[in-house]
């Protein structure tokens, strides 16, 4: 019988240090993009790609992520009262949303850490894991796409895309083949992964981004693997581990845009993308960015 996948979780108990003082007192997984935390769009994406139970690690000071996601009665009662029902439309989508669980990791041990607080929720099941900071615009839900890579697979997916220069130093890195005639030619057999490597010791420029498909042997190799650098667990080692073992695992180059929003510029970004994609915001917004005194090249890019 076949593995399905219908959990997800979330790690969210990092401390949020490169958007302070703004994270001072609410979570980065809370900080709006246009009118939206960047958390709900990870969790819509699970959804869409048929996740029906949701898990957040929590930590201190994340309460406001558990409200978010909870029915907020006054406020309900209020826009009912006003007759505000669009409003109050959305409210409730939000709360009806699906099942949100809770779990709390008590130190940012590092990404293999967060994911193996998990152990209990998930269970002994496949699942995904999203990073809320990587919001992927897609015309189809970058899980859905590793979704079904997983339903012939069976094996682990680590979402990928290619990235060129020093950059390439931040990211845990792909030594891997290309499976030909198959999956749309966009999915690589993994023989090694390198975290963070520098330029000149990166295996290829296929960097793992922030949505990940594992099945449950994921929590047994992580418990035996040793800390790593910062005496954090890293998950990449415990992928490499799943590999020691005889493991497949896949990458697969997602279709869509990634935006990076854990970083002040990527988030910058992706607030005016999602901005100009919007009916009621984009033609008056795009007005607006046309009518300040930008360079020559952004003025040309805003008119095509």
């Amino acid at each position: 019988m076949k593995m399905r996948v219908r959990k997800a979780v979330f790690p969210a108990a990092g401390l949020g240090t490169r958007f302070l003082p703004a994270t001072k007192a609410q979570p980065k997984e809370m900080l709006p993009l246009v009118d939206k935390p960047i958390i709900q769009y990870g969790v819509e994406e699970a959804m869409a790609a048929g996740c029906d139970q949701i898990i957040i690690v929590t930590g201190r000071g994340k309460t406001s992520i558990e409200d978010h996601f909870d029915v907020s009665y006054e406020l309900e009662k209020m826009l009912e009262e006003r007759g505000k029902t669009d409003l109050l439309a959305i409210v409730r989508q939000i709360s009806d949303m699906m099942h949100v669980a809770y779990v709390r990791q008590k130190e940012a041990l590092g990404l293999g850490h967060a994911v193996l607080m998990a152990r209990e929720l998930v269970g002994n099941e496949p699942f995904a894991v999203l990073l809320a900071d990587d919001v992927i615009d897609a015309p189809k839900p970058c899980l859905k796409q590793m979704m079904e890579v997983f339903e012939e697979a069976q094996c682990s997916i680590l979402a990928t895309q290619e990235v060129n220069g020093p950059a390439i130093s931040s990211y845990g890195v792909l030594d891997a083949q290309r499976i030909e005639g198959k999956y749309n030619g966009r999915a690589y057999n993994v023989r090694n992964l390198v975290e963070k490597p520098k330029i000149e010791d990166a295996p290829s420029n296929l960097a793992i981004i922030g949505r990940y498909i594992l099945t449950p042997t994921i929590f047994e190799t992580l418990e035996r693997t040793p800390l790593g650098t910062g005496g954090e667990l890293q998950l990449t080692d415990g992928l490499r581990g799943l590999l020691s073992a005889g493991e497949n695992i896949f990458g697969y180059t997602f279709e869509g845009k990634r935006h990076d929003t854990g970083d002040k510029l990527g988030f910058l970004k992706a607030t005016v993308e999602f901005a100009l994609k919007r009916s009621d915001l984009g033609p008056a917004f795009g007005d607006y960015l046309r009518s300040l005194k930008l360079e020559k090249d952004l003025r040309e890019f805003l008119a095509a």
